[in-house]
């Protein structure tokens, strides 16, 4: 047995903020962001939330699905911007969906987040422990986002997407996931805090402190496409697969300029690495779910279809995984 993705969901904001609006707070303009990301707008959370838009996506997710919420037995939510640390974000999915029977916990891996979380579900339900699990990445990053520095402001939107996983006989594809932690000042998510009069910074949750992305962005652009293209290979050769079995390479959607290198360090067409990135912007581990929808409601998926999914990010993190489109 293993994860199988039965219902799919999406939920984005309304208000959307076009590349021309961000020329009024930073020295930059359509054109220069376009060039460089193939970004023109990002959608960002005024009343929504980061459990609203991830309880919409499951919603939506269960519908299709055709499951209840109390026959989940896992919910878990990948997010680097919590509206708080406890409870977590998964309960209160969990609270806003009604899974009274959910175990619930967070999982943080930035934009690897929503493949971390796919292996994590797929191995729960491998070892039998769980039989419908519902993963969904979940980002309010407008809430982390400088929006003095043009380096990352025209980066990031806010956004959710979600999958119900159940237990099913198909293959089971081995994973191929890494971490390099000293690497992980290239991107990073830091407190900016009140001193104390004891001469030592404030505990975070402290009134006055905030939280702020850092990027080196050439560091990771590099980093970026050497490792995906290496992790995609492996994961291949683990599973004794060929590129021409793969549909769709489903990449996190951080910037077409990687998505491009990526394609053509594999030497594969462009048609096979969809984007979006030119509507919502980079979402984090929402990116790679929003996009799976995306393409579903587009009927771009079809029985049998094998795609592989590739997220990288802070930590440093970064994976592939396999999937059959059911």
């Amino acid at each position: 047995m293993t994860g199988q993705i039965i219902g799919t969901g999406a939920c984005v904001p309304e208000k959307v903020i076009n590349n021309q609006e961000l020329e009024g707070l930073v020295e930059t303009s359509d054109a220069w962001i376009q060039e460089r990301t193939g970004i023109e707008r990002r959608h960002i959370a005024v009343k929504e939330t980061t459990v609203s838009m991830a309880a919409k996506a499951a919603s939506e997710a269960l519908k299709e699905a055709e499951l209840p919420p109390e026959q989940i037995d896992l919910i878990l939510v990948s997010t680097m911007s919590p509206e708080e640390i406890m409870p977590c974000t998964a309960c209160k999915v969990q609270r806003e969906i009604g899974a009274s029977r959910a175990v619930c916990f967070d999982l943080s891996a930035a934009c690897s987040g929503f493949v971390m979380a796919y292996v994590t579900a797929c191995a729960y339900i491998e070892a039998g422990i769980f039989q419908n699990i519902l993963v969904i990445g979940s980002e309010c990053l407008s809430n982390v986002t400088d929006w003095s520095d043009r380096g990352t402001c025209i980066l990031f939107g806010d956004g959710a997407g979600a999958a119900v996983l159940t237990a099913a006989e198909e293959t089971k594809y081995l994973p191929s996931i890494y971490s390099d932690g000293s690497r992980g000042g290239a991107l990073t998510l830091k407190s900016r805090q009140n001193h104390n009069p004891f001469g030592k910074e404030a505990p975070a949750g402290d009134e006055g402190t905030s939280y702020y992305i850092e990027m080196d962005g050439q560091a990771i652009f590099k980093f970026a496409v050497r490792s995906i293209p290496q992790a995609v290979e492996e994961v291949l050769r683990k599973n004794h697969l060929h590129k021409s079995d793969i549909r769709y390479y489903v990449l996190h959607q951080a910037n077409e300029r990687i998505v491009e290198a990526v394609a053509k360090r594999l030497g594969e067409p462009a048609y096979k690495f969809p984007m979006n990135m030119k509507e919502y912007g980079n979402t984090s581990s929402a990116s790679i779910p929003l996009l799976i929808h995306e393409m579903k409601e587009k009927n771009m998926l079809h029985s049998g279809d094998r795609l592989v999914l590739a997220g990288f990010g802070g930590g440093l993190t970064w994976g592939t995984a396999i999937i059959t489109w059911k």
